[in-house]
């Protein structure tokens, strides 16, 4: 079959097994010719790259009811992730975390059915609301306030903002929004990757230092010019303009670099160096797709405002 007859996906996906193939062998070869602990964290980084992209390759590829449920289950890891490594958790907030895995597959329910007002007013307004109701129905009125807050922050990290990526696969565009979804996932992904190299490459200049000590303004500069670049080359699975496009490219690299500094802030809080162990030698769930959480739901209402809403 030649290229040109293929779809826009099975052109993503054949993109992006080039690039991991790429990137496996220079730095199998990298390690080879100058061992170091430098290629070791390109080298681990890369396998976890391996598993997201296969994940995020099904999703686009088998049926949306599937792809949904499996965004569901990715939001429950996340939180209960996230839920397990808080800390000071009162005994009286085990029961109300059960109403925020009970509002997982209503969110998802919402997004699958393409229903718009209810998937965004569901956790921000009534789930916000309904989570400090039931905790002072408990009575325990001790440190009540931090749960309060805590408990819908997860809540809006772990699966508010990850049901926006299930939401794009509602849209009457892209491909029924599977290139949209393979576009934004992959880019965020690159951004990171991006970011890490140029920072390596070129870093002087900390950003945000007593946070994330290896974020340089030349690493940030380099992902971002790097990001917009890929962008523009894979306009070809969205309905963008190339000018369109340049907005992506610049939103999904700010946005990423936001949504992995305050996961970075978590951590520090937390005193951990990563939020779990599901991927061998990589973290958990929240250390692969910190940036996703933020740039997920900015980059939907992107393509939402421009091409949804006219």
């Amino acid at each position: 079959m030649h290229f040109e007859h293929l779809t826009s996906i099975h052109k993503m996906l054949l993109v992006i097994l080039g690039v991991l193939v790429f990137a496996t062998l220079l730095f199998w070869i990298w390690k080879k010719i100058k061992p170091g602990s430098q290629v070791n964290e390109l080298m681990t980084r890369t396998k976890s790259w391996w598993v997201m992209a296969s994940i995020f390759a099904i999703a686009a590829l088998v049926h949306p009811l599937i792809s949904f449920v499996a965004f569901g289950f990715l939001s429950f890891a996340a939180l209960r992730e996230l839920s397990s490594i808080s800390k000071n958790a009162r005994i009286e907030d085990r029961s109300v975390i059960f109403w925020a895995y009970l509002a997982i597959p209503i969110q998802y329910f919402f997004a699958y059915m393409g229903w718009m007002l209810p998937f965004l007013i569901f956790i921000p307004v009534f789930m916000f609301t309904w989570i400090p109701f039931i905790l002072v129905l408990k009575g325990h009125t001790q440190d009540i306030a931090r749960s309060m807050s805590v408990i819908p922050t997860h809540l809006m990290l772990t699966v508010y903002s990850l049901s926006h990526l299930a939401y794009l696969l509602s849209l009457s565009i892209a491909d029924g929004g599977r290139g949209l979804l393979l576009y934004v996932v992959f880019l965020t992904e690159m951004n990171d990757v991006f970011q890490f190299t140029w920072g390596k490459l070129l870093g002087r200049h900390k950003i945000i230092e007593k946070i994330s000590p290896n974020k340089t303004w030349e690493g940030f500069i380099g992902g971002l010019l790097s990001t917009v670049l890929a962008a523009i080359l894979l306009k070809f699975l969205t309905p963008f303009t190339t000018f369109e496009a340049i907005g992506a490219g610049l939103l999904i690299a700010c946005t990423g670099f936001v949504g992995d500094i305050i996961v970075s802030a978590i951590k520090r809080d937390f005193g951990l160096k990563d939020t779990g162990t599901v991927i061998k030698g990589h973290g958990g769930i929240l250390d692969r797709m910190d940036s996703l959480i933020i740039s997920a739901p900015f980059f939907f209402y992107y393509v939402y405002l421009l091409h949804i809403v006219r």
